[in-house]
């Protein structure tokens, strides 16, 4: 049996096409861990946390950060939903930091349950931006 050596994937966030053609390998974090996709992974849906996404095209690894969202995968395809989704070039690293500074400046603060998820939440979004920022320039 000859194994395929790449899959299709395809990454949609929810204000764009970020990615659509084939792909040789992917690494998404999951809600459980790290999740490494080859061509003919076994079928699976989980929930993606706000995190890094590596993805093999043509030899070659490329890097996003993405928000919160959903992976399907099937042995030939995977299709990923996310809130949104950037490669490093495109992280505004100004707007990034201030977020972070923001977020952190509010956990100080006394806060609902709710806003304080939600302010974590910020301040995770906005260190991944800036960690993955850090990847145009390796």
């Amino acid at each position: 049996m000859i194994m395929a050596k790449t899959f299709y994937l395809e990454i949609i966030a929810a204000n764009r096409v970020f990615f659509k053609g084939d792909c040789e390998h992917l690494v998404i974090t999951a809600i459980d861990g790290l999740l490494g996709i080859l061509p003919g992974h076994e079928p699976l849906v989980t929930s993606l946390p706000t995190g890094e996404l590596k993805y093999m095209v043509d030899g070659n690894w490329r890097h996003a950060a993405i928000s919160e969202g959903f992976i399907e995968v099937m042995p030939d395809r995977a299709v990923i939903l996310a809130d949104s989704c950037e490669l490093p070039e495109e992280i505004d690293i100004k707007r990034a930091e201030e977020a972070r500074q923001r977020a952190e400046e509010m956990l100080r603060q006394k806060q609902s349950i709710k806003e304080y998820y939600e302010t974590q939440a910020a301040l995770n979004r906005a260190i991944n931006r800036l960690k993955i920022s850090q990847k145009r320039f390796k």
